[in-house]
């Protein structure tokens, strides 16, 4: 159903008129259950995915463009709304220029268990502490492309279906399976992602993952790194790929709790690269595909 709305204070249009507010935005998405997607591709794999719509946010002077996206929420919801507004008015949604098309609330859907992805995966890749929305979104993308089984993260990540992380993946994010790992902690008010003790995941994440038959290869640089093209990776019949943060890389925890520390060979004396790069430099490496 298209509703006309002329001002972003009416109150249907809480999911999208507060996402300048990073609480209200983190009360939203994880306790109600919402997530947004923003462009019309976003959109349409998220109804690919199954997800259910809530509703939709557009301009009308691009409502003509997307008509396909509003009548397949409306076969997917009959109850959701496409709300339109001026487009002098949606200036005022902090990012809506960036959209391509619209917004869209989406019903968060239910994650796989931990159980039922390491039982079926063969390559997996374990976020440990990623708190950057660009970096999880682009390793999800990469997950997705070269052959990643699933994607695990640990307590200290951002949520993978942040609005931006969500639309750097491309909805990827919705593509991957994907499951957290290690022990439960309490959200940080006004933050991002969670407070963790950093490597704490490992304790019992990694004797998790070696039940679930996994050898786990850390991603980091020391004395004892192997490198990436080591046959032993791409023999192991079950292979685990754990990447740190920006900065600090992964714990040592971490490091010493895993069965192989590998290093990607460099040169030029550069002897790091970009989480996501690196992920994707593994990724392709180690695929079993």
């Amino acid at each position: 159903m298209v509703t006309f709305i002329d001002t972003l204070d009416d109150p249907r249009l809480d999911a999208y008129a507060r996402l300048t507010d990073v609480q209200l935005r983190n009360r939203l998405e994880p306790e109600l259950g919402v997530f947004i997607a923003e462009s019309s591709k976003v959109i349409e794999r998220a109804l690919d995915a199954g997800c259910e719509p809530l509703s939709l946010l557009t301009s009308d002077k691009l409502l003509p463009s997307i008509a396909d996206v509003v009548d397949r929420i409306s076969a997917a919801n009959p109850l959701a709304s496409a709300f339109v507004m001026p487009e002098a008015q949606l200036e005022g949604l902090a990012g809506f220029k960036l959209t391509r098309g619209a917004l869209a609330a989406f019903r968060r859907p239910a994650q796989p268990s931990l159980g039922e992805l390491l039982l079926q995966a063969r390559r997996i890749a374990v976020l440990e502490d990623i708190t950057n929305h660009t970096n999880m979104g682009a390793i999800f993308r990469s997950a997705a492309a070269l052959g990643m089984d699933a994607v695990l993260i640990t307590p200290g990540c951002y949520d993978p279906l942040y609005r931006r992380a969500l639309r750097v993946s491309m909805g990827a994010v919705l593509q991957m399976p994907w499951a957290r790992i290690g022990e439960d902690v309490a959200s940080e008010p006004g933050a991002h992602g969670n407070v963790a003790h950093k490597g704490g995941w490992s304790r019992a994440g990694i004797p998790l993952l070696h039940e679930a038959g996994f050898k786990v290869a850390a991603m980091a640089l020391s004395d004892d790194s192997i490198s990436l093209d080591d046959p032993r990776l791409s023999e192991e019949p079950k292979l685990a790929i754990v990447l740190g943060t920006e900065g600090e890389g992964l714990s040592h925890a971490t490091i010493d709790a895993a069965d192989h520390v590998v290093k990607i060979p460099m040169r030029h004396g550069v002897d790091s690269l970009n989480v996501a790069a690196a992920s994707a430099v593994a990724f392709w490496a180690l695929s079993c595909y």
